[in-house]
């Protein structure tokens, strides 16, 4: 039996490998099939659509705050792939009764590069994920490379309204504000408080995030009835929440995003 250590520190045991995956995290479900592994997802959660013909391929088991554990028993599991801010502790303990189960924790691209290396090694695809990894470390040093020169921006990124939240301090997105030399007026606070963006007087762009929240046109032009001085922009969230090969995408879109700005 081979055993791994997952990122919150939970060990499992793997008397083979995995050949019936569930996957509880859409990031994660693109990764798997990136990595070649298609054919070993048996169930996925209906916020996976990438690629989007998954989901009609695949058995949907709920949301990603949501499972039917019925659902998932019937598909007899090698493996349940969860994430600590994705998935409830109630989800993790419940998938544990069924299955191993591996949670990721992601704050930093150091930590997507670990999960790919663990997805490499617990599903036996060192090759591909070794391919998928060089080619991160290439597009994000090219990336690095640009930025250098760019001047640092003062942000709002918005996930949500009604109440508006943005993303704080210890958040994976926070961290690719930083990359992108975007500095985050709201990283004085933890993960995704409510604020009130006019109590901040020192902000040069909003970013509203396509996700959790649907912000569209409509939404730019209420806040800049608010605050007619900042520049308001829809952004892809995905590119900014979607860690493992979805990166591999959105170092190009970083470039144009700024080039914008």
């Amino acid at each position: 039996m081979k055993t791994y250590q997952d990122q919150i520190g939970n060990v499992l045991g793997l008397k083979k490998t995995p050949l019936r995956i569930v996957s509880l995290v859409p990031s994660q479900t693109e990764l798997l099939v990136d990595l070649g592994l298609k054919d070993s997802i048996v169930g996925i959660t209906k916020f996976c659509i990438h690629p989007s013909s998954l989901r009609k391929e695949k058995t949907i088991v709920g949301g990603t705050k949501t499972i039917n554990t019925e659902k998932i028993k019937t598909l007899q599991p090698d493996i349940i792939l969860c994430n600590k801010e994705e998935n409830t502790k109630e989800i993790v303990e419940a998938c544990l009764k069924i299955a191993p189960t591996h949670v990721s924790d992601i704050f930093t691209i150091d930590d997507v590069i670990e999960l790919i290396n663990q997805y490499g090694e617990i599903f036996d695809c060192v090759s591909k994920s070794s391919e998928i990894l060089d080619d991160l470390t290439n597009k994000l040093t090219n990336f690095q490379q640009f930025i250098k020169g760019e001047k640092t921006i003062k942000v709002a990124y918005f996930i949500w309204k009604n109440p508006w939240m943005v993303a704080g301090n210890t958040t994976f997105i926070n961290h690719l504000l930083e990359l992108n030399n975007f500095e985050n007026v709201f990283r004085d606070k933890e993960r995704y408080p409510e604020v009130d963006i006019t109590k901040r007087s020192s902000v040069d762009a909003i970013l509203l995030s396509s996700e959790p929240y649907p912000f569209k046109e409509k939404h730019i032009l209420e806040l800049q009835k608010k605050l007619p001085n900042v520049k308001v922009i829809l952004v892809d969230g995905e590119m900014f929440s979607w860690y493992g090969s979805r990166l591999l995408k959105a170092f190009e879109y970083f470039k144009t995003l700024r080039n914008s700005i």
